[in-house]
């Protein structure tokens, strides 16, 4: 079952160059401007905590942290850009949940540029930010059973978007269209800006967002949420029921965003990093904001972060072979 398998994978053990990041005096200092990947078009969620933490840390490192968007390929070319990047604590990556649903879905067709477990250093977790299905105001229907009473009714299908071939809401839209018996046809974006600017205009009906971007867009009825992917409903949202309440357990997904360095990465560079961005995750005036955001501060352990993102990618690897997932 997805959900024991994603939320529930067995733990790893950290590896003791981890534990001993965590204990190393935080004695490194960035050199000159640090570079926040992200892999995806500003705008969107991870953009926009990724903004946050910068400005928190370029007031702690006492060097301009920058943000810089490298969108495509379901966030795998912003990634590569990072897992190729000089170990030396200069080029971050902050990514989300994508990042485990894409990887898999590349190794599946042999394609995959890098791969998690080997070419990335786990930092910390930047927030835990739950994912919500939704659809344009013209679809009626206000659960996940009735839209898959809808869709199937339609000739043409509906369309459906994601991040990009691979990303969480593929995954999640072919997981649903079989465990609901219905059809979507899939259209890929750069990003969740421009899905969520198609969502508006009612050109894809069906698609799904990181809360915190979308949630001005529910408040205001342009669009109507069906459901969260997440094991509890959200506290903003507090009538929106999960998937699992709804009948489809296999469509539960934890959403996260968090920090990556270069495999390589020297243990102090990771201690001095990981102090920087927990403190930054504690600050009251950025704590505060991620919260109105509708997500929850990170700052977790190195280890925990680590045992986090590789379970996830663990468990989401049989489901992207059962699906065959393709990325074009």
């Amino acid at each position: 079952m997805l959900r024991r398998t994603l939320l529930a994978a067995a733990p790893l053990l950290a590896a003791p160059s981890i534990l001993r990041a965590q204990g190393t005096a935080a004695s490194w200092a960035p050199t000159g401007t640090v570079r926040i990947i992200v892999p995806f078009p500003a705008g969107g969620t991870t953009d926009i905590l990724a903004r946050l933490y910068a400005q928190r840390l370029t007031e702690t490192l006492g060097q301009s942290v920058v943000v810089e968007n490298r969108g495509g390929g379901g966030g795998s070319i912003g990634a590569d850009v990072v897992a190729k990047a000089n170990p030396d604590g200069q080029t971050l990556l902050f990514h989300n949940l994508t990042f485990s649903t894409t990887t898999a879905a590349l190794e599946f067709v042999n394609r995959a540029p890098h791969s998690i477990e080997r070419d990335f250093a786990p930092i910390s977790l930047g927030a835990n930010v739950p994912m919500m299905l939704l659809v344009h105001p013209s679809v009626p229907a206000n659960n996940l059973r009735d839209f898959a009473d809808w869709a199937r009714a339609q000739n043409p299908p509906p369309f459906y978007g994601s991040t990009g071939p691979g990303s969480t809401i593929n995954l999640i839209g072919e997981v649903l269209k079989r465990d609901g018996r219905f059809n979507m046809e899939h259209v890929p974006f750069r990003g969740a800006a421009p899905l969520v600017q198609d969502m508006l205009a009612g050109r894809i009906q069906f698609g799904g967002d990181q809360l915190s971007s979308s949630l001005q867009h529910i408040r205001g009825g342009a669009l109507k949420p069906l459901g969260t992917l997440a094991v509890s409903r959200a506290r903003v949202l507090p009538d929106i029921p999960t998937v699992r309440e709804q009948g489809f357990p296999n469509a539960e997904l934890l959403g996260w965003n968090g920090f990556f360095a270069p495999a390589r990465t020297p243990e102090a560079v990771l201690a001095r990093l990981h102090a920087e961005i927990a403190a930054a995750a504690r600050h009251p005036p950025l704590a505060a904001r991620i919260e109105e955001l509708g997500a929850e501060p990170g700052g977790n352990s190195i280890a925990e972060f680590t045992q986090q993102v590789h379970g996830q990618i663990a468990a989401v690897r049989p489901l992207v072979r059962e699906l065959r997932m393709q990325v074009e």
